[in-house]
């Protein structure tokens, strides 16, 4: 979970021709399959998908993300530019010890465009109990790459997959400490 603060500031309402003084807010937020799936309904498109947003939809995402109960909305329009970077820093955070490599990534990877309705379906595939999608999205995610891994083990591996893995690590750790052999 991340807090951030939002600070007080004065805002003019075009509509009444009036000041709005809007308060100082703590925000408590989750980047969470729920916050994802709120954001996909109202924008219709990819969250994940498309990396470059606008500066309105990344404000409404930071609204989907919010847990705070009974934010006033004017709170949204008074976000700071730090408040944004800590928002993205916390979206990009892995929120897991868990390490995979490039390689079990690659292999089998289908072209699905992940939206919130493919996540779940992988989370009824693997029988990921529904309170997860609560969970840091990056963490749900590792764990289903997890699930995905640990079903293909047992299956049994193309040796020419395994051949130009093996090229590859060799050059690497030749490169690395200098060697010939």
């Amino acid at each position: 979970m991340l807090r951030i603060t939002v600070p007080e500031k004065e805002l003019w309402d075009e509509r009444n021709q009036v000041f709005i003084q809007v308060k100082e807010q703590t925000l408590q937020l989750e980047h969470s399959l729920v916050s994802l799936s709120k954001w996909e309904s109202k924008w219709r498109k990819s969250f994940l998908k498309h990396k470059d947003k606008s500066l309105e939809e990344t404000i409404d995402y930071v609204r989907c993300m919010t847990v705070t109960q009974n934010v006033n909305p004017n709170v949204y329009l008074c976000l700071t530019d730090g408040n944004i970077a800590d928002v993205n820093r916390y979206i990009a955070d892995p929120m897991t010890a868990t390490y995979l490599s490039n390689d079990d990534s690659s292999e089998g990877k289908s072209n699905d465009v992940v939206t919130a309705e493919l996540i779940y379906y992988w989370m009824i595939a693997f029988n990921i109990p529904v309170e997860f999608q609560k969970w840091h999205l990056n963490r749900l995610l590792t764990l289903i790459r997890v699930c995905e891994m640990k079903n293909r083990s047992g299956k049994k591996k193309n040796p020419k997959d395994i051949m130009r893995r093996n090229r590859a690590r060799n050059a690497y750790n030749r490169k690395r400490f200098n060697s010939k052999g």
